[in-house]
């Protein structure tokens, strides 16, 4: 009986012993502070934040990269319709007529020019990115 009760007296050392070494384990879903409401704040959520800074930084790089090729790559009358249609040095986007309008052409040769310099766009960044 005496060596019974040293087998699970053993057997509760060892199973406090194993926690101990996991004490150090941490789990990404785990609470580790709280944000100023009070609601738990993860690893997961500030790696997921880290991640968001990196999107958004690659998202401003290419719209930089966007507008040098607005400005080195389309003629002036597409530049200005892409400016005027996609609301670009703090202009609200307009509607092809209201570019047509301002334009005095055609709402479908305002497409049909949007639509050119867009393709221009594409390929001029595609290139680029194909070179990196």
């Amino acid at each position: 009986m005496e060596s019974r009760k040293e087998g699970i007296a053993n057997e509760i050392l060892m199973y406090f012993r194993s926690q101990k070494k996991r004490s150090q384990d941490i789990s990404l879903n785990e609470a580790i502070d709280t944000d100023k409401d009070g609601n738990p704040l993860t690893l997961m959520d500030i790696m997921s934040c880290e991640e968001n800074i990196v999107d958004e930084l690659d998202i401003k790089m290419k719209s930089a990269q966007v507008k040098e090729y607005i400005n080195t790559e389309l003629t002036d009358r597409e530049r200005k319709i892409i400016i005027l249609r996609y609301g670009l040095n703090f202009c609200d986007p307009l509607p092809q007529r209201e570019v047509a309008k301002k334009l005095n052409i055609s709402r479908s040769y305002v497409s049909r020019i949007e639509t050119k310099a867009l393709l221009k766009l594409r390929k001029k960044f595609e290139a680029e990115g194909r070179k990196s």
